[in-house]
């Protein structure tokens, strides 16, 4: 469901901290440290430049870069939509991007998921790929691509917590349409600070991010 409320956030350190904090108790955050190079499989030729620009809104809210292609990966931010998770099992070398796959298959199935990230990180912990997998089906047939595409590249831009959207969308809704969340849209924008490390293990790091946010 996508949030309604468009109001400017009240941040707390705690809230800012909540942010990175996953169900084990560990801080753990990163953003990309290159430039984002996206591809999207699955999907027909109208729709690929909507899924796109949503993409590239997206990392020019954070601030990040956007690129081609990347050096070392060509592509780096893969975006994949299909209907059935059993497909993945089908799409050549899918195993060296997703380890366990076929455990990992049962357990998308069982659980009945509609969305999956797996991330790839460089030497210094920050994001080098993200693979991002949405299986479309049911209510998802009825939402847009471009709040798809918008929603799902606000979830890769950053090492979110396994815990932060999955009771609430990244997205608000305005009378124009989707647009990513007020809270969200901050918290990426002060991530991508330049001053800030692109990865960051201690908790301390969410008081640093939480002076850029009171900072406006």
């Amino acid at each position: 469901m996508i949030d309604a409320s468009t109001e400017t956030p009240q941040f707390t350190p705690e809230a800012v901290e909540a942010y990175f904090t996953r169900t084990s108790g560990d801080y753990v955050f990163a953003r990309w440290g290159r430039p984002v190079a996206p591809v999207v499989f699955g999907v027909k030729e109208d729709s690929l430049a909507v899924i796109k620009g949503a993409i590239e809104a997206a990392v020019v809210i954070a601030g990040a870069e956007i690129a081609e292609t990347d050096p070392e990966l060509g592509s780096n931010l893969m975006m994949f939509f299909f209907s059935d998770w059993n497909e993945l099992l089908d799409v050549p070398n899918m195993g060296d991007m997703i380890p366990d796959l076929e455990a990992r298959v049962a357990t998308l199935i069982d659980r009945n998921a509609h969305q999956y990230r797996a991330f790839r990180f460089d030497d210094d912990g920050a994001i080098k790929a993200c693979f991002t997998f949405v299986r479309m089906g049911g209510a998802m047939d009825d939402v847009p691509a471009d709040v798809i595409a918008l929603s799902q590249a606000a979830q890769a831009l950053l090492l979110w917590s396994d815990k932060v959207f999955t009771q609430e969308s990244p997205l608000a809704l305005t009378e124009a349409g989707a647009v990513i969340r007020p809270d969200v849209a901050n918290v990426l924008r002060a991530s991508y600070d330049p001053i800030l490390p692109a990865a960051a293990r201690d908790a301390s790091h969410a008081l640093r991010l939480y002076a850029r946010l009171i900072a406006g």
